[in-house]
């Protein structure tokens, strides 16, 4: 679809307002992430499935496999359009899971949960964690992050695959979750790329914590879902929307800001900034996939 630069605009802009990441829209009209975009001209808006194709093209992402890597790939960002992870935080240099679980108001073993972590265990420099929405910053939050990230070895396993649409779709629809919302989520949170990992710990193409794979395992799933698996990390993710919409009384779009902030949360401190853009992102994105 055709798009006219109107004055203001820039590739960042242009992609965010059709829910694109910028790479994808730079790769799918031959451009790079940075390149200027000029006042009259067309840049062509692709679909979906065009954009991830022109990615593919252009080696900007991994080939679909089925295999799991040796050992967990480097993180992989989420889709430019989706806000920050709330409380994620890379683990600094003296940093305790005790210290740091303290300053947030919770105890060591929920945080240590959360991520997968052993809570006997020593805390790693470059430990990417994510702590409470709406706790305190810890205190070396404003101190460099480390060079090296570290991501803790734990269910479920970002693996080079990717999904498609469809497959997203068959899933909602097997657990009676609508499949355009889903599908939004999907998209918001991966652009369908089970290799991602955010800078708050969560992996796969819903982007699942590991407390939350462990949950949804242990009370929502009928069967035991494969860790390294792109489908099962969608099937994860749905079970957990379902249950989401059965705590809210269906109403889709808080469950949709308790996919992203916490619903826990959501309730007692009402929706930050960032959630209500999140929400309405996917909200926005829901079009596009049959919603």
């Amino acid at each position: 679809m055709p798009h006219t630069v109107a004055p203001g605009e820039t590739l960042w802009t242009i992609a965010a307002a059709s829910n694109l990441t910028t790479r994808t829209v730079a790769a799918y009209n031959g451009l790079s992430e940075d390149s200027q975009v000029v006042l009259g001209s067309t840049i062509q808006i692709p679909s979906t499935v065009e954009g991830y194709a022109s990615l593919q093209s252009a080696g900007l992402v991994t080939p679909e496999a089925t295999a799991a890597p040796a050992a967990v790939p480097a993180a992989t960002p989420a889709p430019a359009t989706a806000p920050a992870a709330q409380g994620s935080y890379t683990v600094r240099a003296g940093d305790t899971l005790s210290g740091l679980a303290a300053g947030a108001g919770v105890a060591a073993s929920q945080i240590a949960a959360a991520n997968g972590l052993d809570a006997s265990a020593p805390l790693l420099t470059g430990t990417v964690l994510k702590l409470p929405s709406g706790a305190p910053a810890p205190a070396r939050a404003d101190e460099p992050e480390p060079t090296a990230t570290v991501i803790p070895q734990a269910d479920p396993v970002p693996t080079a695959a990717h999904v498609g649409a469809a497959d997203v779709q068959a899933a909602a629809a097997a657990h009676g979750v609508p499949a355009s919302l889903a599908t939004a989520i999907a998209w918001q949170e991966s652009g369908f790329n089970n290799a991602a990992v955010s800078s708050a710990n969560a992996r796969g193409v819903m982007q699942v914590m590991p407390g939350t794979w462990d949950y949804v395992q242990q009370n929502l799933a009928q069967r035991r879902l494969d860790p390294n698996s792109a489908t099962d990390n969608v099937h994860a993710g749905v079970l957990y929307i379902k249950r989401l919409l059965a705590d809210t009384g269906g109403d889709e779009a808080t469950a949709i800001a308790g996919y992203y902030q916490g619903l826990g949360s959501v309730r007692s401190r009402g929706l930050y900034d960032d959630t209500q853009q999140y929400v309405a992102n996917v909200q926005a994105l829901r079009s596009r996939f049959g919603g």
